[in-house]
């Protein structure tokens, strides 16, 4: 309950802190952080074979 009363006084701008549409925009950068890191691990393995393939 506390949790709730303090995230709603940030929201209002009575205290510091990440408003709840900020924290939601974290998480989904977050995420998609995380995707684009695995994006780019397959990536670097792809290029990694197909560089010994053409040698």
């Amino acid at each position: 309950m506390r949790d709730w009363v303090k995230q709603a006084e940030v929201d209002a701008g009575e205290r510091d802190g990440l408003t709840s549409s900020e924290r939601e925009e974290l998480v989904a950068l977050r995420r998609e952080s995380r995707r684009l890191r695995g994006d780019v691990d397959i990536l670097k393995r792809a290029t990694a074979f197909f560089a010994k393939e053409t040698r």
